[in-house]
């Protein structure tokens, strides 16, 4: 079926002059989950990866990924005729530089511009300008190939009033900059953006509570463009009330060719779509959204929100860690199953919304798979033996959770014990960093691989992420990785501590906490920050070689079971109670 996909689509490339075709992942909003309307690139490839671009020419069809979907790309492409781009390695072309090798001058390749960035098109134009290749940015063949493609998804929108901030104080705030900048207005297209503005949220997308819109704000006024449908009116008294218009979806395209002023605002990560819709008169000014970085660092109210969510999630995981091994035992435990109860025993809090991504319950060899996801066909029996990759993660209607345990399900091997301790030690060393304000992600990104470098052993994801209030699990601008994330680290941001170690065919090891940047220390040498830990769950204890922990790390990881014991056990009794004690006992 795929095969016919592809060649339906270089049905449509001749019939419009198209030499080779872009697929992005993205939907027009550059979001990282997409709604159903906007999977063509999985519709295209068979591929159903977060992350990837399928390219596809007269004779040839490739999918470029990242590290964290080699295993699993390699088992699917290959049977629809798509060869695997191992994206960000030194021997892989970039997507421009493969198309100039195997194009000819004259040619032209096309890719809908309403769903790849304004930054993607210029990256890709000025490459293709050096061998001759034009980009046509307005075809959507999708629109024609794709026999029952979904229709824009039309959840209804809820008032979020527990977020420390009205939609009118943020206006203000975003009118601010607005003028700091010179600016007359400001496009935002980002929807978990736009959901933090408006104090809305929705269930458009999956794992994400966002609904899909635009954003309009100038000086005077300030335009939301969304479907009617979707919008109660108690929803639309709100916005009234909040100084916020209302226009449909699609009458964004007709109000950016009227914007009256002279410049606006637009992120790079907007749809291509966007900038070519301006009219002549009005000046593009390419930047950072500022809402990104305002949306970053969170409020006393939100800050409260998250303890809340991550109580509950602490609950959950402590009773599903008390099921997990007994019943592993038993037999006829799968992955998939793990999932299962671990969403049950979330279902019974009343805050709980849905997860914030996938559950990734990854056992044995599995593990290795960074961005595994158990399904009817891939679903291990676990066995009293190995590891568990559990990656999970939950949406509160007080705050989002993100963490990862890696579980010992029984006796495991020296090396397992070692790689695990390695990575507990960088978890901990990143955990106990004191730094600068203003200090960036990468600056610290080493404390994390540190002990892994030693062993001659490495991950190639990155270590921390952004989480955001009731949003979207993974959140900027700020990040902790090798390569330079320039955005500082400022009190009040969340972040996770997430290093790892994957070994194809053997195992996965990961742990992860959401940690909050508070601040430290004032000194003669500036203001210092700290990383406090959010998740509330134990770290097992049964794969650490104390020894190779150290004495710093096990002190640390004592004083933080400590701070869980007292924060969880209130909500248990009798065994559970006992239970949670064992689990936080001193190493």
């Amino acid at each position: 079926m795929i095969k016919n996909r592809v060649e339906e689509l270089r049905q449509y490339m001749r019939s419009n002059g198209l030499n080779a075709f872009i697929v992005v992942s993205s939907d027009p909003h550059g979001s990282e989950y997409v709604a159903d309307r906007w999977k063509s690139r999985e519709w295209i490839s068979g591929f159903d990866g977060s992350a990837g671009t399928a390219v596809i020419t007269m004779h040839k069809a490739l999918l470029w990924t990242d590290s964290r979907y080699w295993l699993a790309a390699e088992k699917v492409l290959g049977a629809n005729g798509y060869e695997l781009m191992k994206d960000r390695m030194p021997d892989t072309p970039s997507i421009a530089e493969w198309l100039c090798a195997n194009l000819g001058s004259g040619d032209t390749v096309g890719v809908d511009g309403t769903v790849c960035s304004i930054a993607e098109v210029e990256e890709w134009k000025s490459t293709f300008d050096t061998c001759g290749i034009s980009l046509d940015v307005s075809h959507d063949p999708f629109a024609v190939l794709w026999d029952g493609r979904p229709a824009l998804p039309e959840s209804v929108a809820e008032v979020l009033t527990e977020t420390g901030e009205s939609a009118v104080s943020k206006l203000q705030r975003i009118r601010e900059k607005i003028s700091q900048c010179g600016c007359e207005g400001i496009f935002i297209s980002m929807l978990d953006e736009i959901a933090w503005i408006t104090n809305l949220r929705a269930t458009d997308v999956d794992y994400n509570p966002v609904m899909v819109s635009y954003m309009l704000i100038t000086k005077q006024q300030a335009t939301l463009f969304v479907n009617s449908c979707k919008l109660t009116p108690q929803v639309s008294e709100y916005l009234a009330s909040s100084g916020i218009d209302v226009a449909e979806y699609d009458d964004v395209w007709p109000a950016l060719g009227q914007y009256a002023y002279k410049n606006i605002i637009l992120h790079k990560g907007c749809n291509a779509a966007v900038s070519a819709c301006l009219n002549a008169a009005c000046r593009p000014v390419y930047q950072s959204s500022p809402v990104a970085a305002m949306k970053a660092v969170k409020n006393s109210v939100e800050i409260e929100g998250f303890k809340k969510a991550m109580l509950s999630e602490g609950v959950a995981m402590v009773k599903l860690l008390h099921w997990l091994k007994p019943a592993v035992k038993e037999g006829g435990i799968t992955e998939l199953d793990v999932d299962k109860k671990l969403t049950a025993l979330r279902s019974c809090d009343k805050a709980f919304r849905g997860l914030s991504f996938a559950t990734i319950a990854a056992y044995g060899e599995n593990g290795a798979i960074v961005h595994y996801e158990p399904n009817e066909k891939e679903n291990a029996l676990l066995q009293p033996k190995g590891f568990l990759l559990l990656d999970c993660g939950g949406q509160y209607n007080c705050g989002t959770t993100d963490i990862t345990r890696t579980i010992p399900l029984g006796p495991l091997s020296q090396e397992e014990k070692e790689d695990y301790t390695r990575v507990l030690r960088g978890h901990i060393s990143l955990a106990m960093a004191k730094f600068p304000i203003g200090t960036c992600g990468t600056q610290l990104d080493v404390l994390a691989r540190q002990w892994l470098w030693q062993a001659g052993e490495n991950y190639l994801h990155g270590t921390g992420h952004g989480v955001g209030h009731f949003l979207n699990v993974h959140e900027g601008p700020h990040q902790i990785r090798m390569n330079h994330m320039p955005a500082p680290l400022l009190p009040g941001m969340t972040v996770t501590n997430e290093p790892g170690l994957y070994k194809a065919g053997r195992f996965g090891v990961r742990i992860e906490n959401t940690m909050l940047v508070t601040e430290y220390i004032s000194t003669e040498f500036g203001d210092y920050c700290a990383l406090t830990p959010l998740t509330v769950c134990p770290i097992d204890k049964d794969a650490i070689i104390p020894e190779l922990l150290g004495c710093d790390a096990i002190d640390y990881l004592n004083s933080y079971h400590e701070w869980v014991f007292e924060q969880l056990s209130p909500y248990f009794e009798d065994e559970m109670f006992d239970y949670l004690k064992s689990l936080c006992a001193p190493l």
